[in-house]
């Protein structure tokens, strides 16, 4: 029997890295905000090491705090941004995030499907609901209680399907002597009208060679669940233990299992944020001098994981005898026992920030063996299907995962030496689908 290889994804945003002050890293040419060159030479480097797609999150609200020193973290556009990738890059998949909140059915169907036909099969639709107050501001608009965000994201997903499929498989006639473009018999309106959304389609574009775009889903909590399980060949998670991710993958199976769906359609993806270098020493160093700004302010909250009152005074210095044993990790955080953890082994509050107890994901410090440990360790207690990589500086981070990580993992038999076929679905071992799944009612 062929043994299970883990399935990896990249994030990609801003032009210069995950972590905030990235754009100040050696190297890094701080025009790379807006480079799309940069965005271009850093998807090649993730194809190198045969990643079956990057992520592209979106935020509609843009612009945070900290523009005084961070640059805002993603991409200008993400469906611009790929287009632009996809003209020079061959296999890798391009997911883009998409609000069904503020967008209307025809324009997703429209803009992803002509991202999967321009890239020849490799898009990706990251369906997500939108419930940023300044993100509804942008659109005049003011924020929809959840059941009504997600009773019109089911509606969103489903028209968006259906005029995916509108345009019939075969209905591109292309017969140039006998003067017949097309079939309009196999062309047909989709005709729906929704609560909150509606169309009349067609759509205008035949299918990629993959069909259709593949849905990918990030939401959490009950009705994130449900979206997942109806819809989506693979969901994006933010889990900090095995236990914890060997449960929300569970969730997510059973949740297609209720579907009608095979729970084997659905690959969940643990994310990761690796700190490598040569030794523990040196990759601390490297996000220490990508925290110097952040890391002050981060003291305190680190001491409400702990259920310490922490001064920054003390940043460069371990937590004392007494500290420890009055340190508790806060059960409404799941990453404060990592960070308890990391404390008792005697680093500074510095380099216990360093190791990424406040970030996102996990993060694995030290040489490449240690992350690939990790994702190994992870993945064969059945936590995942693959990951989400987030690298802290995309200048040398991916060639440094591509070249030192991704060898482990190969060597380990746990990842493949090349893509198994052209597409996105090929990638995820996603079924084919074109329209609305038959299945779901």
């Amino acid at each position: 029997m062929t043994q299970r290889q883990m399935i990896l994804g990249m994030q990609l945003g801003n032009g210069y890295g995950s972590q905030g002050a990235a754009w100040r890293a050696p190297g890094v040419d701080v025009s790379n905000y807006t480079s799309f060159d940069a965005q271009v030479r850093y998807a090649r480097a993730a194809e190198r090491g045969k990643f079956a797609f990057l992520f592209l999150p979106d935020f509609l609200g843009q612009l945070g705090a900290g523009l005084d020193h961070e640059a805002p973290m993603l991409t200008l556009e993400p469906l611009l941004t790929l287009a632009a990738i996809a003209r020079e890059t061959e296999r890798i998949g391009l997911v883009a995030t998409g609000s069904t909140t503020f967008n209307e059915p025809f324009n997703l169907a429209r803009s992803f499907k002509a991202l999967d036909v321009m890239s020849h099969g490799r898009a990706g639709w990251n369906a997500v609901t939108t419930s940023d107050a300044a993100s509804a501001a942008n659109f005049g608009r003011q924020i929809a209680p959840r059941p009504e965000r997600y009773q019109r994201a089911h509606e969103t997903v489903q028209v968006v399907q259906a005029l995916w499929g509108s345009w019939g498989r075969d209905a591109w006639l292309k017969d140039a002597e006998g003067a017949r473009f097309a079939d309009p018999a196999q062309i047909q309106p989709v005709n729906l009208q929704g609560e909150h959304v509606a169309s009349r389609g067609p759509l205008a574009i035949p299918p990629s060679e993959q069909g259709q775009p593949v849905i990918f889903s990030a939401g959490g909590g009950a009705y994130g669940l449900e979206m997942a399980g109806r819809y989506a060949s693979a969901v994006i998670g933010a889990v900090f233990t095995i236990d914890d991710a060997r449960a929300q993958r569970e969730a997510i199976r059973e949740s297609a299992r209720l579907a009608g769906r095979d729970p084997d359609e659905v690959k969940f993806f643990a994310g990761v944020m690796p700190a490598i270098a040569s030794t523990t020493r040196e990759a601390l160093d490297r996000r220490v001098a990508l925290g110097e700004h952040t890391f002050p302010a981060r003291v305190a909250y680190l001491g409400s994981m702990l259920g310490l009152r922490l001064d920054v005074g003390q940043i460069d210095e371990p937590l004392t005898a007494d500290q420890l044993d009055a340190a508790r990790p806060s059960p409404g955080d799941p990453r404060s026992p990592r960070a308890l953890e990391v404390a008792r082994e005697g680093w500074t509050i510095r380099d216990v920030l360093a190791h990424g107890v406040i970030d996102y994901h996990p993060t694995p410090v030290g040489p490449a063996a240690v992350t690939a440990d990790h994702m190994q360790e992870w993945f064969e207690a059945g936590a995942c299907d693959g990951f989400w990589v987030s690298i802290d500086v995309y200048e040398d981070g991916i060639d440094t995962f591509v070249d030192q990580v991704v060898p482990l993992l190969q060597e380990r038999g746990l990842y493949h030496h090349d893509y198994e076929g052209p597409t996105l679905r090929d990638h995820l071992g996603a079924p084919h689908q074109y329209g609305t799944d038959p299945r779901l009612t």
